[in-house]
C-alpha cells in the first residue's frame, strides 16, 4: 500500500505558537511511518511558510526554552487551485517539488490557524485536511459565539457579558453595572485566544480594570464570565471511521492555584493533577456524553473537539468547546482516548484517514 503524504502544519502567528510546535514534536515522534510520509511545514511568528525539520526532539517543550519555528530562508508554495496538489519549496539552492499532497494536518492553536483562516486557505487551494471546517473553527475560536450557539441548542453555559473597547468608551457605567451583575468571582477572557492566555480570575472589583487590560492585549473583544463552582471535567469527541464517539472523561484537579492556567497546562507547574478516567456516576456519564455530542453538533464540528464542563450541584455547565485541543502526548485529549482504548499513534492515524476520506468525497 502506498503511503499517504501528509503535510504537518504547525507554529503560526498566535500566542500559542510554541504549544503548536510542541504538538508537532509529539506527532512527529508518534506517527506511523509505515503508513504516512510526513512533510513538516512550519509557520513563523511573522507568517512565513517554511520547510521544517523532521526531528521530534527539535520541538520538545522545555520551560526554559519554548520551541518555535525559525525562518530558515526556505519558502513553501501551496498549489494554485488548478487541480494540482503539488507542494513546492524554494531555498538558496533553488526550487524543487515536495510531491503531491494527500492531506494536510493543521495542528495550529489560536488565531490565524484554529479560527478558520488556514482552513479557508486549504479549501481555496483544494487540499483535504484534518479536523474542523471553516465555520466550526471560526465559531469554536470565538467564546462569545460558541456560548451563543450552545445556549441556542439548549446547552447550559455560564452567564457572561461581552465587552469591546468601543462599548466601554461609549458608556463605561452601563457596562460596569452589567459586569457587576454577574457577582464575584468572575473570569475575564479574550474572546479569541486559547490555553488560558490572557485569562484572569477576579475576586475583587478593584482587580477588574487590570484584568481587562490583560485580556484586551490579546483581542479587541473580551468576555467577563461568572465563575461556576464545581469539578472541572473534560471529554474528547472524535468523528472517526465509526461515526462520532465520545471518550471517557478526565478531571482537572486544581490545588494551590487560582485556575488551570498556561503554566499548569504545559510547563508542569505544581498545583494541578489530571485524573483520567474521572469518577462519575452512571447517570452523570450518560448525561456528559449527551451534552458533548450535542455541543459538537451545535457548532457543526467535524473530526475532533474537546468539550470542557463544570460539574456542580445543578449538573453540568459547558465552559467551552475546543476545535483543535492541545495535542501533545500528555494533553487531556489524547489522554482521554488512551484511557478509552485508543493509543496516540492510532488516534493520529484515524484523524488523518478521516480527513483524507472526507477530501476524496
Amino acid at each position: 500500500m502506498d503511503k499517504l503524504r501528509v503535510v504537518l502544519l504547525f507554529g503560526g502567528r498566535s500566542s500559542e505558537h510554541s504549544i503548536s510546535c510542541a504538538t508537532a514534536g509529539g506527532v512527529l515522534g508518534a506517527i506511523d511511518r509505515d503508513r504516512f510520509e510526513v512533510i513538516p511545514v512550519g509557520i513563523t511568528r511573522d507568517g512565513a511558510f517554511v520547510l521544517e525539520s523532521d526531528d521530534p526532539g527539535r520541538f520538545a517543550l522545555d520551560p526554559d526554552r519554548l520551541p518555535e519555528v525559525v525562518d530558515n530562508g526556505s519558502r513553501v508554495r501551496w498549489p494554485e487551485g488548478s487541480g494540482s496538489r503539488e507542494l513546492r519549496v524554494s531555498d538558496p539552492d533553488g526550487e524543487r517539488s515536495l510531491g503531491e499532497v494527500d492531506v494536510v494536518f493543521p495542528i495550529l492553536h489560536g488565531r490565524f490557524g484554529e479560527d478558520g483562516t488556514v482552513q479557508g486557505l486549504l479549501e481555496l487551494v483544494g487540499l483535504p485536511y484534518v479536523g474542523n471546517g471553516v465555520l466550526a473553527s471560526a465559531v469554536g475560536m470565538d467564546k462569545h459565539f460558541t456560548k451563543t450557539a450552545l445556549e441556542a441548542a439548549g446547552i447550559p453555559v455560564a452567564p457572561w457579558v461581552t465587552l469591546t473597547g468601543a462599548a466601554l468608551d461609549a458608556d463605561a457605567e452601563l457596562w460596569q453595572r452589567r459586569v457587576r451583575g454577574l457577582g464575584l468571582p468572575v473570569f475575564v477572557k479574550p474572546a479569541r485566544a486559547g490555553s488560558s492566555v490572557g485569562v484572569t480570575k477576579v475576586t475583587d472589583w478593584s482587580e477588574l480594570d487590570a484584568a481587562l487590560d490583560v485580556a484586551f492585549d490579546e483581542d479587541r473583544t473580551v468576555l467577563v464570565e461568572q465563575a461556576i463552582p464545581g469539578r472541572e471535567i473534560e471529554v474528547a469527541v472524535l468523528e472517526g471511521r465509526d461515526g462520532v464517539r465520545v471518550s471517557v472523561a478526565g478531571e482537572v484537579v486544581v490545588s494551590g492555584r487560582d485556575f488551570y492556567d498556561f503554566e499548569a497546562k504545559y510547563l508542569d507547574a505544581p498545583g494541578v493533577d489530571l485524573v483520567c478516567p474521572a469518577e462519575l456516576g452512571d447517570g452523570e456519564g450518560f448525561e456528559l456524553e449527551r451534552i458533548a455530542r450535542r455541543a459538537f453538533e451545535a457548532i457543526g464540528a467535524e473530526g475532533l473537539a474537546r468539550v470542557d464542563v463544570f460539574l456542580g450541584d445543578e449538573g453540568f455547565v459547558v465552559n467551552e468547546i475546543n476545535t483543535m485541543p492541545g495535542f501533545t502526548p500528555i494533553s487531556m485529549f489524547p489522554t482521554c482516548w488512551l484511557n478509552t482504548g485508543l493509543s496516540y499513534p492510532e488516534l493520529i492515524g484515524e484523524l488523518i484517514d478521516v480527513g483524507h476520506a472526507r477530501g476524496a468525497r
